[in-house]
């Protein structure tokens, strides 16, 4: 991908459409009228995913000697989320609009006083988005007017709903109607599905799909210790599907119902200093993600402060991409103390401890914890890669260009092979014998219909990152070299079978 930021153009209207017509990702039972909050990957959509997971597995797992990988079972025993908390605090802010049945979370409704001359007149709101305090604004200027109020408008200060006094609450009026008196005060609202397990449907039989990843690690730590021949520092890294019932599922694939994780623990010696190790892997995580294309300027962090924190924790920092609805969470990594182990031991009665040869005594690790979803990565790929050019065609012609600037390393499809002519069958023949040869290590597509302008306009629709085009120089001149055509720049050169090969293995791992 290139470093060049993605045009502020674009929109997320534009991503889902592109993301549908080219076969990236489809809503879920889309035939029934969708299912809110769950998405299909098709077959575009499925090799970028694909593709994402085993670039971070291998640079996360394979390649370092201090990480180990694991898959733990989606559905585990309750007291599981018991003892880490799921059960009791794994939940959100929920208030209900009594009049149009609509939901919200409440750290998501945003509200404002309209204060004219220094007193208050009444109450706007907004959803979140990356314009609400323009929009409460825009609301409160409006409704001065429509009140005919005289006097000076102070700016508004925007608040959520969490924020707001019992005596406030009946005064807000509801995004959906426009009118006071309708929302609810916000109450807690579990996340975690659940589900019964066995024959019987009562409480006995009652557990849950798991909301992360992290806790299998957490409670295969010590078969990971006896059995894996690891020694402090080191990691577990695991890759799977999360559950959460989210009262507003939104924004595409960002925030949904059922998400695929990337998380890894990494175990610390209580002495060890945490916030540099903290501060490596925050670094990793950064260059991870440029690494697969993400452009340094989309990216940012966020401290969280310390009275925000939960009460076990030393230290969150969140890795923020600037999506076109904002800047959003990408990446969190959390200095999680031994809050997690300790939880468990206690819980299940078994001792979740390391010896330390070098004091003789044992103790619980420390942990640093990066967690990152896979489909939010999918979608600042989506959008940073996302592009609309105007360009000329072989007659000169002007016409619009759609581009998606992938890395290499995580582009559905490596490289196109095109035969210039389909009636051609010795052009034909030497393009079917190389895709042949390509399509035994890389993701490869053969195209033989269409003006080659066409085809690699198509090709530049979906991410690939070169075409190779077999035309009458590869049979007439010596050598048989290809036409190589490069997405990004659209320049082409001459290039042979072998620096293909080579340009694919050093792009391509």
């Amino acid at each position: 991908m290139s470093d060049t930021p993605a045009p502020a153009a674009v929109t997320m209207d534009a991503i889902v459409a592109l993301a549908k017509r080219r076969g990236f990702i489809f809503q879920s039972s889309e035939i029934y009228g969708g299912f809110n909050g769950f998405f299909d990957y098709g077959p575009l959509g499925a090799e970028l995913k694909k593709n994402i997971r085993d670039c971070w597995w291998d640079d996360m797992v394979r390649r370092r000697d201090d990480v180990v990988g694991l898959e733990s079972s989606i559905i585990m025993h309750p007291k599981v989320w018991e003892a880490s908390g799921h059960v009791a605090g794994f939940t959100d802010p929920l208030v209900d609009c009594k009049v149009s049945k609509q939901r919200y979370r409440a750290d998501q409704l945003f509200f404002a006083a309209v204060i004219v001359d220094g007193k208050t007149a009444g109450y706007v709101s907004a959803l979140e988005s990356e314009k609400t305090a323009a929009e409460l604004q825009a609301a409160a200027e409006l409704f001065k007017r429509k009140k005919a109020l005289q006097g000076t408008l102070s700016p508004v200060v925007a608040k959520d709903m969490t924020e707001a006094q019992p005596d406030e609450i009946a005064l807000i009026p509801s995004p959906a109607t426009g009118e006071p008196g309708s929302l609810t005060p916000p109450r807690s609202f579990n996340m975690m599905f659940q589900t019964n397990v066995g024959a019987m449907t009562d409480a006995s039989s009652v557990a849950y799909l798991r909301p992360e990843t992290a806790q299998g690690m957490f409670v295969d730590f010590k078969n990971v210790v006896d059995t894996g021949r690891v020694k402090l520092p080191f990691g577990i890294a695991q890759i799977g599907k999360s559950f959460r019932n989210e009262i507003t599922p939104r924004n595409f694939i960002f925030r949904s119902r059922e998400f695929e994780q990337m998380e890894m623990e990494y175990f610390i010696h209580e002495d060890a200093d945490w916030a540099k190790c903290h501060e490596e892997w925050i670094t990793w995580c950064e260059n991870w993600l440029k690494s697969i294309g993400l452009p340094a300027s989309h990216l940012s962090r966020y401290t969280h402060p310390k009275e925000k924190l939960a009460f076990y924790s030393r230290g969150t920092v969140d890795i923020m991409f600037s999506y076109p609805f904002g800047v959003q969470e990408l990446w969190g990594i959390a200095a999680r103390g031994n809050y997690d182990l300790t939880q468990h031991a206690n819980a299940s009665g078994k001792p979740q401890e390391i010896f330390d040869e070098a004091t003789k005594k044992k103790f619980v690790p420390h942990v640093i914890e990066p967690a990152v979803g896979v489909d939010r990565i999918l979608l600042a790929v989506l959008c940073a890669g996302y592009a609309e050019e105007e360009v000329k065609d072989e007659k000169g012609a002007v016409e619009k260009r759609t581009v998606l600037r992938f890395s290499p390393r995580i582009a559905p499809v490596k490289v196109a092979i095109l035969p210039l002519l389909k009636n051609k069958p010795e052009l034909v023949a030497i393009a079917q014998k190389l895709h042949a040869k390509l399509r035994r290590k890389y993701a490869v597509f053969y195209d033989e219909a269409g003006a080659i302008g066409r085809r690699y306009r198509r090709q530049d629709e979906i991410g690939t990152p070169w075409c190779v085009t077999i035309d009458f120089d590869t049979i007439e001149k010596p050598g048989e070299t290809f036409t190589l055509r490069e997405r990004d720049t659209m320049s082409q050169r001459r290039i042979t079978e072998a620096e293909l090969f080579a340009l694919l293995e050093e792009h391509v791992y």
